[in-house]
């Protein structure tokens, strides 16, 4: 079993390199079959998030499947490889017990991104690409996760992506009372904002989404009214604050939407906040006067503020996952010994049976039955002492001592006085 993971996340790129890498949920299981059928690769499974696209695998060929990321994004290797960090064994299990237990967020100690593990988990489950190593890594994963967050304060005061939102627009309006939102998405995350928006009770909220069912039940919910995505330009003025999260793979807004929207409301200034990865706005816009554009890492600082009440209990988090990262490789080390372990069983049964079959025919045949079952004992442990009686006495004076205290060990043999 060779564990491997690799990836890029927002320690490690920007995003407009993160945003070329995303696997939608509607490709994720081909991309899953394609990398496992096409490459070395045994099992396969992908975390994308907005802050990450990460592979955990197994393979014995990791740089086949890291040029097979380049090459399903239609990008150059050399441009995606300087970015990409590269854990074997020891050090992927280490960094996917971080990265659920929120040590390695953007926002430290969020709790998002262990259900998007989860998925992750479902995805490759319905791809068929999640064996036995991977999905013990990541049952392992969610135990650990688990006790993390129950044993420590990690997730203490945690400032949100979306209140986050709410505290940006604090800082530009002075109440969002008076202000009017507009949500484009209708998924986790913005269920998340307009849940943190809608208790500052804002003076309107409308919804707007491809599929207009999804959209009228956050409506109902919160309050608001629903719209087409065909009606986004004639509606965009009528809004101070959009908070923008679908998963379109190009921009949805763009430059002459809100150049438009700006003169239909005489330059009074909106709030763009674009949380999509790829990102739904241009970033053109983000030059316009009167435009205050917000992305998913400009709210990562944001969020970040307050990380002293949380930083403590790091310490703690990180001597848990230690302790279980350690577990987890015994675990695994001991599967690697499986075909030794299996091949010294099928050994050891084949002697057994023989000299069983012969102590049988001597039975059948009307011999003494104790003189038959001395000779069976006699005979298994002639050959079970065989090969290590033979290997002793023919191992090279270097070899001899090493070889005696292996097999006083393995027989738990004392010495001699």
């Amino acid at each position: 079993m060779e564990l491997f993971a690799f990836g890029i996340n927002h320690h490690t790129a920007p995003l407009s390199l993160r945003e070329q890498v995303v696997f939608s949920a509607e490709n994720m299981v081909q991309a899953l079959r394609d990398l496992v059928e096409r490459n070395p690769v045994k099992e396969a499974a992908i975390v994308s998030t907005c802050n990450r696209t990460e592979i955990y695998c197994n393979t014995s060929e990791p740089r086949q499947a890291m040029q097979w990321l380049a090459n399903f994004h239609q990008l150059q290797v050399d441009n995606l490889e300087p970015h990409l960090y590269q854990l074997p064994k020891e050090l992927a299990v280490k960094h996917a017990f971080r990265v659920a237990s929120g040590l390695d967020s953007m926002v430290l100690g969020e709790p998002q991104i262990l259900g998007q593990f989860k998925s992750a988990v479902r995805a490759a489950e319905s791809a068929g690409t999640l064996g036995l190593l991977l999905n013990k890594l990541f049952q392992r994963t969610f135990s650990v996760a688990k006790v993390v967050r129950s044993e420590t304060d990690i997730g203490a005061s945690t400032v949100s992506m979306a209140s986050a939102a709410v505290k940006l627009a604090e800082r530009i309006y002075p109440t969002i009372a008076d202000q009017s939102v507009l949500f484009i998405g209708a998924g986790e995350m913005i269920e998340l904002c307009a849940t943190h928006f809608s208790a500052q009770h804002p003076k309107h909220a409308t919804f707007a989404n491809r599929t207009l069912e999804r959209a009228q039940a956050l409506a109902e919910r919160f309050r608001g009214r629903t719209i087409t995505f065909t009606e986004l330009p004639s509606q965009l003025a009528a809004h101070d604050i959009i908070v923008t999260c679908t998963a379109s793979t190009l921009p949805i807004i763009g430059k002459g939407l809100i150049e438009s929207a700006l003169r239909t409301r005489k330059r009074r200034p909106i709030l763009i906040i674009d949380l999509a990865v790829p990102r739904d706005v241009e970033a053109e816009v983000e030059k316009l006067d009167d435009v205050f554009l917000y992305t998913v890492d400009d709210l990562g600082r944001l969020a970040r503020e307050g990380l002293d009440m949380r930083q403590a209990a790091v310490a703690q988090a990180e001597a848990i996952i230690e302790t279980q990262v350690g577990d987890f490789m015994q675990w695994l080390d001991n599967r690697q010994l499986v075909p030794t372990i299996r091949a010294l069983r099928d050994d050891a049964e084949q002697v057994r049976r023989h000299e069983l079959e012969r102590a049988l025919q001597r039975l059948a045949h009307g011999d003494d039955a104790a003189a038959v079952i001395d000779q069976l004992s006699h005979a298994l442990t002639n050959k079970f002492l065989h090969a290590p009686t033979h290997a002793l006495n023919h191992a090279s004076e270097e070899d001899r001592e090493q070889l005696v205290t292996v097999l006083r060990r393995l027989h738990q043999l004392k010495h001699a006085e």
